[in-house]
């Protein structure tokens, strides 16, 4: 009997969020980051995130997320946690920098340089991104994985 082979989740393509509008939510995040529009309609859009991207969806059915959140890689969180204060949005309890949107989305802001995740070389270049640097912890992470950086 042949077995099956199951499939290896290896990463996302993009994460959907659901806003109440998207001219509102395309301003909100505006203001907090530096981003390309990779595309839109009357009821979506989509921000570039190099090889991946963040969808907005307008239509936002649930109520304010309390634990479920999803982590936003930045290459400077410090500039974020700025632009969260300049624009009048609380950052939540914890030690991390989360913050709710205005339509109740739960987002961690994460810093490129401390995590396992890891843009290819010819992504970062064709994001203008080829000095982000990773801290020692995150390449003895990636190491240990055989997924040193060269």
């Amino acid at each position: 009997m042949a077995h099956s082979k199951k499939a290896r989740a290896i990463g996302f393509n993009h994460v959907a969020l659901e806003v109440g509008d998207i001219d509102e939510a395309l301003a909100f995040y505006g203001r907090l980051f530096e981003f390309e529009l990779r595309g839109r309609s009357k009821t979506s859009a989509f921000i570039d995130l190099g090889d991946q991207f963040l969808a907005l969806q307008m239509g936002r059915t649930q109520p304010a997320d309390d634990g479920r959140h999803f982590g936003l890689v930045v290459d400077d969180k410090e500039a974020v946690r700025r632009a969260l204060a300049e624009a009048g949005v609380e950052t939540l309890p914890g030690q991390f920098l989360d913050f709710l949107d205005p339509w109740g989305n739960r987002i961690e802001i994460v810093s490129y340089d401390n995590i396992q995740f890891t843009k290819a070389p010819n992504v970062l270049r064709g994001m203008g991104l080829s000095h982000l640097p990773k801290n020692e912890k995150a390449m003895k992470e990636l190491s240990g994985k055989g997924m040193a950086m060269n």
